[in-house]
């Protein structure tokens, strides 16, 4: 069906400003979001308290409000605008609540004003605990032992059970704010306490932790005839105790079997179905290593950061298709940018592997608790695409500028045996490192594993690159020889090649080798190590892209042609 002739004008609101725990994905969405309404001939009416972003840009929309998000003042530009429609899902956690407490006070009611999309029973399902696990319960869905809390004595009664550890997980709140892993009634309580305050609802959930399954994301989107697709699946690095804002995130997922992908993907498109999402939606499961055995953990029925890095990660605007959807049309109906020749009910498919890695800032806060849990604490990220993992992530950590060329950050190698077990065991910021320091060091994986809980694949992945960085060390004066030589079937010429291939660069390279920077990017250039460029279409090159967009890597074929006097970009 054609969109919804009814809706002139579309008030969006925004995600406020950017703080700690929540970096400026939602203004990512929103600016999509805005630009996707206009396209349709929709009137857009912006609201938001940030200044500092390009979705307050005058271009975006077509009446900017740089004004507090809250019920008063979203109140007075609702009552000058009269707009047809709120679009409350692509401005975070803060756009979601705000459109539930308007929706509640009944100011949507007194304006006319629809919520679009996602209705507001189904964000209620999804976002109040109590209504989610009796949801799940019916659909058949399995989720962690849970208690449902709304004060302190029925705190005191948990703590008293003696089940540990336990997850504080508070309702209507983003990033996991006022939440955390208890090991102990007192730092349930304290944990509880806080969970409680920083609910819209004063409601949290405290439920059995599943330490050491894996966190499996799927982001899926579904249209109001009922159309469902999974446009992403993304695997965390880190097992289950560390929220997803704050992990190593891979696309797609690495380690499953196809059983175990389809069972995950059949369970996130039951849900959809169930809660009655029309948009995007974050579904997020944990999965037992060791079984088929899986558990629900919860949804965001909105647009999430998630969101942005799988937009990203499959050039599938999630936000943009999601906006369209709002205002009546169908995943069928819906171009596909990219190709021009499918339409957004055509699933995703990648030939290439991304890797998120979370920037923190302590740097900036050197006396901050640098441990990693299940309240989010970084404040933005990188992405990396390559043809594999370990290049994929190489390049991720170079991006991250801080200091690091590979898997080395300075003084990790002063850290005693027992400060990089423990490393290991309690994740902070700097436990990718740590665990390359462990393999420097002679640990076996199934020592690593064992104390860490990653997936045995990422740690011989990563266990590769130290021992390639080996390599390099007792092979430099060798590698040095080849700018003499020129001998192209010299051991040393694949190992450079290969060094290339898993993400080193020119400067780790000479690094390791000990030779210059320049010396090492010559010796390359004159073996004909040089990137390529691959293309990111959306279909796997099933299709003629119109607006690909490219990544480099240090591959064979090269998938698109450089302009003229175009420089080489690789390093």
């Amino acid at each position: 069906m054609p969109r919804d002739p009814s809706i002139k004008k579309v008030m969006v609101i925004g995600s406020g400003p950017i703080i700690i725990g929540q970096a400026a994905e939602f203004d990512y969405a929103g600016t999509q979001a805005c630009r996707s309404l206009r396209e349709e001939g929709v009137e857009v009416v912006l609201i938001n308290s940030n200044p500092a972003t390009i979705m307050t840009d005058l271009e975006m929309a077509d009446k900017v409000y740089i004004e507090p998000l809250n019920i008063e003042f979203a109140t007075r530009v609702i009552e000058r605008e009269r707009p047809d429609g709120l679009l409350p899902t692509l401005g975070g956690q803060t756009g979601l609540n705000l459109a539930t407490q308007l929706a509640e006070a009944g100011v949507t009611d007194r304006y006319g004003v629809r919520l679009l999309g996602t209705p507001l029973k189904s964000i209620r399902m999804a976002e109040d605990r109590e209504e989610f696990r009796s949801l799940m319960g019916r659909i058949g869905e399995p989720v962690p032992d849970s208690w449902i809390i709304e004060d302190a004595a029925a705190l005191h009664d948990i703590a008293g059970k003696g089940i540990w550890p336990l997850i504080v997980r508070p309702a209507y709140t983003l990033g996991g704010t006022g939440g955390g892993i208890a090991n102990t009634p007192e730092e349930l309580i304290e944990i509880g306490d806080r969970g409680l305050k920083s609910s819209m609802r004063h409601q949290i959930m405290v439920e059995r932790c599943l330490l050491g399954w894996k966190e499996i994301e799927y982001e899926v989107m579904r249209d109001a005839n009922d159309t469902c697709i999974t446009v992403c699946n993304m695997e965390n690095f880190d097992p289950m105790g560390v929220h997803t804002g704050d992990s190593i995130v891979v696309a797609p997922s690495q380690t499953l079997s196809d059983k175990e992908y389809q069972m995950l993907r059949s369970a996130s498109l039951n849900i959809i179905r169930s809660l009655g999402i029309e948009g995007g939606c974050n579904v997020q499961l944990a999965l037992d290593p060791h079984s088929f055995q899986y558990c629900v953990i919860e949804v965001n029925p909105r647009v999430s950061r998630s969101s942005a890095l799988a937009s990203k990660a499959t050039g599938y605007p999630i936000a943009r298709v999601a906006a369209k959807i709002a205002i009546g049309l169908h995943l069928d109906e819906i171009e596909n940018a990219v190709t021009q020749k499918t339409l957004a009910c055509f699933e995703p498919a990648l030939d290439y592997c991304v890797v998120k890695i979370p920037r923190w800032p302590f740097d900036k806060f050197t006396l901050a608790e640098r441990r990693i849990t299940t309240q989010m604490k970084a404040t933005g990220e990188v992405m990396s695409i390559d043809r594999a993992f370990e290049p994929a992530l190489m390049k991720a950590v170079r991006s991250l500028e801080i200091g690091a060329y590979g898997l080395f950050i300075p003084d990790i190698n002063t850290l005693s045996d027992v400060q990089i077990e423990d490393g290991l065991v309690h994740p902070t910021d700097q436990r990718l490192f740590i665990i390359a320091e462990a393999f420097r060091r002679g640990m076996e994986i199934s020592e690593v594993q064992g104390l860490c809980q990653v997936d045995p694949w990422f740690l011989r992945k990563i266990q590769r690159l130290v021992r390639h960085e080996t390599a390099l060390k007792v092979a430099g004066k060798r590698v040095a020889a080849l700018a003499d030589t020129l001998d192209r079937d010299a051991p040393e010429a694949a190992m450079l090649r290969e060094a290339k291939r898993l993400g080193f660069s020119d400067r780790q390279i000479a690094d390791l080798s000990g030779l210059a920077e320049s010396v090492v990017r010559n010796l390359r250039r004159a073996f004909g190590i040089v990137p390529v460029y691959k293309m990111v279409d959306t279909c796997a090159a099933e299709f003629e892209a119109a607006t690909p967009y490219f990544y480099s890597c240090y591959d064979t074929e090269d998938e698109e042609t450089p302009h003229e006097g175009a420089a080489e970009a690789g390093c």
